[in-house]
C-alpha cells in the first residue's frame, strides 16, 4: 500500500500557536493548508474560483453576489489591515471560528449550536479572553429592569418586549432565562400563537452584559446552560410562527438570537456588529449558526474579523433581514 501524503507539516506554518492562522491570496493562489483563507479580489473581476475553498471571498466589484463580500477601492486597504490585526491579536478565536462555521455548515440546527457552545467554552479558559479581561476598562452594567422581558397576548398572537432600556436590553443571565422561559411558553401553547419578538428603548440589544463576562468559574456548566436555555434554538423551532422586530443597535447576542426567526425586519436605524474576536471569543448566542444560515459563513467571518459594522440596507441584501420598515 502507498503511502498518503500528509499535510500537517504544511499546517504547523498557520497554526494559531504559531501565530496569525490569516492569509490573503490573491486568484489563482494555492490555498494553504490549515489557513484562514481570504481570497481578495482588487480588480473587481469577481473571477470564478470554488467559494467553498475560502474562508471569505472579498471583492471591490460593486453589488456582489454571495458569499462575496464588497469593499469600496478607497477602503480596501484599511479593512484589510483590520482584519490582520484582529488575527494577529486573537489568532485561536480566528481559528476556531472559522473551524466551527466550517463544521457547523453541514450539521443541524441543535448539533451546530452544540458546536458552538463547545469552542465558546474553550476561548473563555483561554489566554485571549484573559487578556481582553484585564485590559479592559470597568464596565458600566447600567439598570437592569425586574421584569426584563414582557409577555401580551391579542388573541392568537404574542409579542414578547425586551423592557430593559436603562441596559440597552443587554442579554444578562436574567434577561436570557426570563427570555428563554417565554419562548418555551409561546412553543409549547396548544393553540400555537404567532410571535413577535421586539424590544423597548433606543435599540434592540447591544448583546450580552460585560458586566457578566468572565462571571463564570465552571466552564463545562456554562456549556450545558448555554445549551438548554438558547433563545435561538427555540426561536428557530418556532418556525414560521417567530417574527423578529430590530431596531437601533444588534449588537453581538443581540442580532444572533433574533436572526434565528423565519422573518427578520429592522428599522432603518439598524446598526449590526460581531464584537467578539476582539475579546478573544466566538459568537456564543448562537451567531455561527442563525447567521450562517441567513448571510452564509465567509461573510459572517468577514464581518468577525473586522467586528465591522453594517447597516439595514446592506443587511437587507445580504438577506439577514427581510424588510425595512418604520
Amino acid at each position: 500500500m502507498s503511502a498518503v501524503p500528509s499535510d500537517l507539516l504544511s499546517e504547523e506554518a498557520f497554526s494559531p500557536l504559531s501565530g496569525s492562522p490569516l492569509v490573503l491570496l490573491a486568484p489563482g493562489e494555492r490555498v494553504p493548508t490549515g489557513a484562514v483563507a481570504v481570497l481578495v479580489d482588487r480588480d473587481g473581476h469577481l473571477p470564478d474560483v470554488d467559494a467553498a475553498a475560502y474562508d471569505a471571498l472579498v471583492t471591490t466589484r460593486a453589488g456582489a453576489p454571495m458569499p462575496w463580500v464588497s469593499v469600496a477601492p478607497g477602503r480596501l486597504g484599511a479593512q484589510l489591515g483590520a482584519v490582520q490585526a484582529m488575527a494577529a491579536r486573537a489568532p485561536i478565536a480566528t481559528a476556531l471560528l472559522a473551524r466551527v462555521v466550517r463544521h457547523g455548515e453541514g450539521l443541524a440546527f441543535d448539533t451546530a449550536l452544540e458546536l458552538e457552545s463547545l469552542a465558546y467554552s474553550a476561548l473563555l479558559g483561554g489566554d485571549e479572553f484573559a487578556r481582553w479581561m484585564a485590559a479592559r476598562p470597568a464596565p458600566d452594567a447600567g439598570v437592569q429592569a425586574a421584569d426584563p422581558v414582557r409577555y401580551a397576548r391579542d388573541e392568537e398572537h404574542v409579542t414578547l418586549t425586551l423592557a430593559s432600556p436603562g441596559n440597552r436590553n443587554a442579554m444578562t443571565a436574567a434577561m436570557r432565562d426570563a427570555l428563554y422561559e417565554a419562548l418555551v411558553n409561546v412553543l409549547e401553547d396548544p393553540s400555537s400563537p404567532d410571535l413577535t419578538l421586539q424590544a423597548e428603548g433606543k435599540c434592540f440589544s447591544t448583546g450580552g452584559s460585560l458586566a457578566e463576562f468572565g462571571t463564570a468559574r465552571d466552564l463545562a456548566r456554562a456549556h450545558v446552560i448555554r445549551t438548554q436555555h438558547s433563545a435561538a434554538r427555540v426561536l428557530h423551532r418556532l418556525g414560521s410562527r417567530a417574527t423578529a422586530r430590530l431596531h437601533g443597535a444588534c449588537i453581538g447576542s443581540g442580532i444572533e438570537v433574533p436572526a434565528a426567526a423565519a422573518h427578520r425586519i429592522a428599522a432603518a436605524d439598524l446598526v449590526v456588529q460581531l464584537p467578539e474576536l476582539g475579546m478573544g471569543l466566538i459568537p456564543g448566542a448562537g451567531g455561527t449558526v442563525t447567521l450562517v444560515r441567513a448571510i452564509g459563513r465567509q461573510r459572517l467571518l468577514w464581518l468577525a474579523l473586522g467586528a465591522f459594522r453594517i447597516g439595514a440596507a446592506q443587511a437587507l441584501d445580504w438577506g439577514l433581514i427581510h424588510a425595512i420598515e418604520p
